[in-house]
Order: structure tokens, then sequence, then C-alpha cells
């Protein structure tokens, strides 16, 4: 039934449903129609829905209308979607931790009480994948959900996430889960028919429902870090999704966002406000835009001091390094020949400066380059790892073993300079320490699980691919050479090091470690007083 009112009249669509409802009910003409049980109010423009067969019947703006195939689909079906969220059995808290639990029987609660949105705060590290896959396993098994979207923002996020549902067994079957619902990480338009749980990127949905060609670079980064999403800005054309009959407003049941607190708003928001589904935030570090989107419906709240506390994290403390010039800046004197560097190519020229330049701690390695600072920060870098911050660490040798390093640094051509002087001032190979962006010319997938899984690199330089999201247990310290407006992006930064590692595990790759009982963030940029 459709109770169809002017374009003009969307204001009127809430005081139609009664209308639309008597019809529903009544019996057409010449048929002996039992009462019909989908509802919609429409301008054209404005769109509303409901399903008379759900618990209790809710209206709700929908894109667009919903295809008749799937409708004569919802129809063979003895109850509805929403009806079959009643029925979810109890959870078997078998191999889940507490927080975990919480949020998995506080989620479910809100899908019986049909609420649209919701929000799982959980710490970095704690667990928030394994609590996804558990949750998705149940909606596909008990609530017959027919696919299921795990979004991320990054190509690196949404190859860990295919990697931990490969992994994940459910702790109510003796099979993997890929054994029993077919996961497709989305690698380009196509979305296969039988795929139950399909992984992508933001920007990759967003393409396709735009039915473009996605920039082969656009997946590398988080949206809100890189200039893809400047330029994206810039095109006009680029801003309003139009409905894609190749991909209904239906085509999925449940949306889980992956770090939720950052890419979806403005430009990418249309991707969520497209499909007719529930959707699952997942973050560690909400702020007020995450809270506003989810209409402050937190299902579930556990701080990174509760993961502290209960063992599932552990703790840091900061080591500060500072310099004069990271301070104060400095001045390059008229008379002096430097090099003039191109960002991009690299390319050098010798220059005599005509006057006298001042440049400040925020222009250091973006406008000005001084090696000598850097050398500086990692000479005493050097020098705290092996008197105060880690000082037992030598193998049977005597030989000092640096213990996994992440380095922040600002910009790819900072990253190589850091590391050209990493490996001079530790006397090492280049194997000891390996840049990791997505521009380096070697596989960054295999830098990263090297660095994970094995001996060498002991330090890694990165500007964003794993700043956020990703996995690297054996971390021990943190080098910032970079500073973060963001309170929340220095959240999940410093997530990087949180996560707890066995013995065992720790010792395949940091030999001369007992045990992983905290990390070190080391601030040579005031990155920790400023936040």
């Amino acid at each position: 039934m459709i109770e169809a009112k002017k374009e003009d009249e969307d204001h009127k669509l809430t005081a139609a449903e009664d209308q639309a409802v008597e019809y529903a009910n009544a019996k057409l003409k010449y048929l002996n129609n039992d009462p019909l049980p989908f509802v919609f109010e429409s301008t054209g423009i404005v769109t509303r829905f409901r399903d008379l067969r759900d618990p209790k019947p809710r209206g709700r703006n929908i894109f667009w209308f919903y295809k008749p195939e799937t409708l004569a689909e919802w129809l063979q079906k003895d109850k509805s979607l929403r009806s079959r969220l009643l029925s979810i059995p109890s959870l078997n808290e078998a191999e889940l931790r507490p927080a975990q639990v919480k949020a998995i029987k506080n989620l479910e609660v809100s899908f019986k009480k049909n609420r649209p949105k919701a929000l799982i705060q959980m710490a970095t590290g704690a667990g928030k994948t394994f609590t996804a896959a558990t949750f998705v396993y149940r909606l596909l098994e008990h609530a017959k959900a027919k696919r299921i979207m795990f979004l991320v923002d990054t190509k690196n996020l949404g190859e860990q996430a295919e990697q931990e549902f490969m992994a994940f067994q459910p702790n109510e079957s003796n099979r993997k889960f890929t054994e029993l619902y077919n996961v497709q990480r989305l690698t380009s338009s196509y979305i296969a028919s039988d795929s139950q749980v399909c992984i992508s990127t933001i920007q990759r949905m967003y393409a396709i429902l735009k039915g473009e060609e996605l920039d082969e670079h656009a997946e590398d980064n988080n949206p809100n870090e890189s200039t893809w999403m400047e330029q994206q800005r810039g095109k006009r054309q680029a801003l309003p999704v139009e409905y894609n009959p190749k991909v209904p407003i239906e085509q999925f049941d449940f949306i889980v966002i992956d770090e939720c607190h950052r890419s979806i708003y403005n430009l990418w928001k249309q991707v969520l406000d497209y499909f007719d589904a529930f959707l699952i935030g997942l973050t560690a570090t909400p702020d007020k835009r995450t809270f506003g989107f989810f209409e402050e419906n937190v299902v579930s709240e556990y701080t990174y001091e509760e993961s502290v506390v209960d063992g599932v994290n552990v703790p840091y403390d900061v080591y500060t390094i500072e310099t004069e010039i990271s301070q104060k800046g400095s001045t390059i004197q008229a008379g002096w020949f430097v090099d003039r560097r191109d960002k991009l190519t690299r390319k050098t020229r010798w220059q005599q400066e005509d006057e006298d330049t001042d440049y400040t701690r925020n222009d250091l390695d973006k406008k000005v380059v001084n090696p000598s600072q850097i050398r500086h920060i990692i000479r005493e870098f050097k020098r705290a790892l092996q008197t105060e911050i880690f000082p037992n660490r030598k193998d049977e040798n005597g030989e000092y073993e640096v213990p996994k390093t992440l380095v922040f640094a600002k910009t790819d051509s900072h990253a190589d300079d850091i590391i050209k002087i990493i490996r001079e001032e530790f006397d090492e190979r280049d194997d000891f320490c390996k840049k990791l962006t997505y521009k380096i010319q070697e596989d960054p997938k295999s830098v990263l699980n090297r660095f994970r899984n094995s001996y060498y690199p002991r330090i890694a330089v990165t500007v964003d691919m794993i700043a956020t999201g990703t996995d690297v247990k054996p971390l021990e310290v943190l080098l910032f050479m970079r500073d973060v407006k963001s309170n929340n992006y220095f959240e999940q930064m410093k997530g990087r090091g949180t996560r707890t590692i066995n013995h065992d595990s720790l010792q395949m790759v940091s030999k001369t470690a007992r045990a992983k009982t905290h990390f070190i963030i080391v601030d040579a940029v005031g990155v920790t007083k400023s936040k």
C-alpha cells in the first residue's frame, strides 16, 4: 500500500499513517485479499515505510522503494526480520570476556527494541572485531539475516577484518565461520549474490553507488587524513548519491562500521543514509559527532583504563625528548648554502640564501628539514633505550636488542630522513629499520607481516598506514616525531602499543624480552603535553 502525497507535503506523511493503515487493512473490490503488510507513505522526495508484521510496527524513512522481488521474498518468510530478532537465543558466554558479553547482550536488546543505530565503545585491543564476528554470526544463524556489511575506511583494516573472520570459530559450532557463511572482501564493484558478509571500504561503497571507478590509492589511507578526500570535496558532481538499481537499498540488513568515530560524516554519510539497515558502530574513541550520529544509543562502554585493570591491555609510561630547535625553531642565515629538495621527487639543488629565514617548530620536517635535530633525537632515543627505558635487553653476546619500535613521522619524506639516520646511529643494516607506508616500493603487507612476526625489522617508520586499527602485539615503544591535533587520533595511535602478548609469542621476535608488562611513549614533539 502506497499513500502518495504532493512533493511539498512531506510534513503530512506522519499524519497520513493511520489513513494508509486503513487502506492496507481494507478489502479490495475484486479480491478476497488478506491485509496488505507493506505500507509506504511517499511524496516522491521523502518516503516512509512500515512492515505491519513487525512486533511493534514503526515507520522509518527510506532512501527509495524496495525492489518487487525483495517484497515477494519477504512474503515467503513466516516472520519479518524485526520479529525474528525477538527470538534470538541466550548467548553462550564461553571464551568471551565480560566486556564482550555485555556489548553483545545489550546490542541484541537494542535490536529487539528496533533501535536503528547502536554504538559499542570498546578500548583498542579489547577485541572489537571478535565481538563483531560473534554478533554477526548470531544475526546470520538465529535471526536469518540475509547479508551484513562490515565497513572500514582503509584497505589495511579491511584485510585485517577478513583475516579475523577467517580465523573466527563460533563457540556454538565446531566449524570455522567461513565454512558456515561466505565472506567477501570487495575489491571491485561486484557484490556476489551468495555472500553473507561483505567487507568494504566506505570509499569503495561510495564509488559503487555512484557507478564510478575507484582511484587506486583511495583505500590506502583514512579519508580524513588523505589528499584524495580534499580532491573529492572539490568535485561538485561527486556529492549526491542517487538510487542505483544494481545495489538496492535493502542489499544489507545490518552494517557494522569499524572506527566509526572518523569517516562517516560529510561526503561519506550518504553511504549509510542510502541503505535501509541497522547500523552498529565500533570505536574506542567516540566524540560528540559519534554520539549524535548514533542517537546516543551507547549499548556498551569499556575504557582503556578498565581494560588495563582487567589485564586485557598493558599500561604505558612517557619518556620525553626535547631539543632547542624542536621547542623554538631556528634561523637559516643569509649567505648559507642549503639544499632545496622537492617533496615528491626528492630532487635537490644547491642554493645560497639571500636573506635570513626564520622557521618555527611547526615548520620542522614540513617546510624545513634539520637533519641535526633529527639526529639529536635518535641519539638520545638510543641512549635512553639502553640506560633507562629497557636497560636489561642484552643478548648472550652482550649486544643490545632494540625492542620492537614504531616511529610516527610527519610525511613520507620525513620518514626517509628518519630511517637513514636511525640506520647510521644504530650502526645497523637496511633490514633493521623499514618504512611502512603505502608509498614504499616493496609490498607494504609483507613489511607489516615481517615487523609483526619476524625478528627484523626492529624499527618501523610510518605516517598513517598503521597509525590506527592495526595489531602489532610485540610493539613495546612508540616514538612520536609528529604532533597530533586530534585527541581521538592520538588515542588511536597510542593504541598500537597497548596489546598484550604471551611470553612465547613475544620471545619469538624479541629474544631478550621476558614479558610485555607495559609500553613506552617516547615523546619528541610534545604530543603528550598538548593532549
